[in-house]
């Protein structure tokens, strides 16, 4: 018998009544698969419950964050500590130098950090003072990857604007975007050949390592370290939008991981455990631009608040003592195999690629090197298998272009349990 989402139609029905589409992020809405989205009740752990009861296996993790699992102990301890003494001052406290360090001790490239609210501001941050430090004012980004909501970087972007079909926003004028170049990932050639005739006009390169915003897209061999070359020949900042990527894919990210050091990252989701921080850093002579230090301005009211602080100091503590990191990859290495196994087993083509803890089931026979291979997958098919794997108690992604996230809180069970739940609802699709 289906499931019941009574209770949840009758609150998004309320809530489109005075939020904008009845979400406040595209990426909550069912847009892409059909049908109204469920509304949480709760989570523990790998789990989350609906508000009609229905249990469901979580790999989304609030898009990333819960690395740990909702609800960590250690997290809600810090939080609970925390909150004792206030939620936010507008003045330093300990707790933002306590998070920095871990993070400059995490990250190869960050020497400083500054914290921020959120990725998109993290972003638009480290544009303006990549910009800032190199007198230039020329970006290059590729096609697919998101940045947040940044007026420069909403071009051909990924994500919610990827699923929803805007690749850029009424909103944004032409200005804003005319120093923006958009590229193809995974193409070191048309790279190496814009740089050739642009780059003394380059301030910086921004894109995601590995990419999660149309879904899981891994660097083909060489290409991250072109982007390195090609940034130190030209002069131009080099960043690593690792606000999806930082913490999850090793402590120190996916520069860690392929061993390419940029010259500014931005991070989010992890580095909060939850809440919503973000943080940008880099070499200490590019961030001695910016303000109050240097001339570079950018400023938040509740940057660094000390909720924010301790969710962030105790995720990225039980990180480093728990190294969950092996297990994370061995877990989703032998659920991306089973997933796989099923779609084969079914007759139906597919491609799965995945790094560590993120991976994507892409309905589509190539392998999804870049945005335009990205767009030939079939999302009618992938709607028929989100809603099956909904009815089967897993809650994935609601959009063919989004990363799928493993917790440290899966158990072998959970995996299990998926994979018998993908058997049934590809062989009925």
């Amino acid at each position: 018998m289906p499931m019941s989402r009574e209770r949840s139609q009758v609150q998004f029905q309320r809530a489109l009544k005075s939020i904008p589409g009845g979400v406040n992020s595209p990426a909550r809405a069912f847009g892409a698969v059909g049908g109204e989205p469920l509304f949480i009740d709760r989570a523990d752990g790998a789990y989350l419950w609906d508000l009609d009861g229905n249990k469901l296996i979580d790999f989304i993790g609030s898009w990333g964050p819960h690395i740990l699992g909702h609800r960590h102990p250690a997290v809600l301890a810090a939080v609970e500590d925390a909150l004792t003494r206030g939620t936010s001052f507008g003045a330093p406290t300990e707790l933002e130098s306590e998070l920095a360090e871990l993070v400059i001790d995490a990250v190869p490239s960050i020497e400083k950090v500054r914290m921020v609210s959120s990725g998109t501001e993290a972003t638009m941050s480290a544009i303006r003072v990549a910009r800032g430090f190199t007198g230039r004012d020329k970006i290059i980004k590729f096609a697919g990857c998101y940045h947040g909501h940044v007026d420069s970087l909403l071009v051909k972007a990924g994500s919610g604007a990827l699923t929803l079909g805007v690749p850029s926003s009424p909103g944004v004028p032409a200005g804003c975007t005319a120093d923006t170049i958009s590229l193809e990932f995974n193409n070191p050639n048309k790279l190496a050949e814009t740089f050739a005739v642009q780059g003394d006009k380059i301030a910086a390169l921004i894109l995601e390592p590995v990419v999660g915003n149309m879904g899981v897209v891994v660097p083909q061999p060489g290409f991250l370290a072109a982007c390195r070359e090609l940034c130190t020949k030209h002069g131009a900042v080099l960043i690593f939008d690792e606000v999806m990527t930082g913490f999850r894919l090793s402590l120190g990210g996916a520069q860690e991981l392929f061993k390419i050091t940029p010259d500014m990252t931005t991070l989010g989701k992890i580095i909060g455990g939850g809440m919503p921080v973000g943080a940008y850093g880099g070499r200490a002579d590019i961030m001695a631009k910016v303000s109050p230090a240097g001339p570079v301005y950018q400023a938040g009211t509740l940057s660094g608040n000390p909720l924010a602080m301790a969710c962030g100091i105790a995720t990225l503590g039980t990180l480093r003592e728990t190294n969950p990191y092996p297990t994370l990859a061995a877990r989703t290495e032998r659920l991306t195999r089973g997933l796989s196994d099923a779609a084969s087993a079914a007759g139906i083509k597919h491609t799965l690629p995945h790094v560590g803890s993120m991976f994507t089931l892409f309905f589509n026979p190539d392998p999804v090197l870049n945005n335009t291979i990205a767009g030939h997958s079939d999302t009618k098919l992938f709607a028929r298998y989100f809603w099956g794997m909904i009815e089967h108690g897993v809650y994935l992604p609601c959009s063919q272009f989004e990363a799928n996230f493993v917790s440290a809180a899966h158990s072998d069970g959970d995996i299990d349990a998926t994979i018998a739940a993908a058997k049934d609802v590809l062989r009925a699709i």
